[in-house]
């Protein structure tokens, strides 16, 4: 059973004050507190077909998230493996509190890649 509380009080509490480039990792880690198991990958980007097989749902933009919806974030230039990051129900955090919304860095927000946002139903 799916506790979205559970898994943002797990990110929220784990955050570190900076990026560590273990997104995944730490997202993963949450979404497990969550309850749902989801398989590994080596990147970030790649966590989309793995959400969806532990029964997330795939959603059409990130303009009103809920607490623990998670968002792949393909990669930019310099950042190979895209990011992820669970949102608490106030903000977006990865391995770190990400205080400009769901794009984590001054690259991302410029470049805008492309992005999906996943819920558990």
């Amino acid at each position: 059973m799916w506790d979205s509380n559970a898994a943002a009080n797990y990110v929220r509490q784990h955050a570190q004050s900076q990026s560590g480039g273990n997104c995944a990792k730490y997202v993963r880690k949450a979404i497990e507190a969550g309850g749902i198991s989801v398989a590994p990958t080596l990147s970030a980007k790649d966590y989309g077909f793995p959400l969806r097989q532990a029964g997330f749902i795939e959603l059409g933009d990130a303009l009103s998230p809920r607490r623990g919806d998670v968002i792949v974030i393909q990669p930019i230039p310099g950042h190979p493996h895209g990011h992820m990051a669970m949102f608490d129900g106030s903000r977006w955090i990865s391995d770190f509190v990400q205080n400009n919304g769901f794009y984590p860095g001054k690259e991302y927000r410029t470049q805008k890649p492309p992005y999906k946002l996943y819920r558990h139903h």
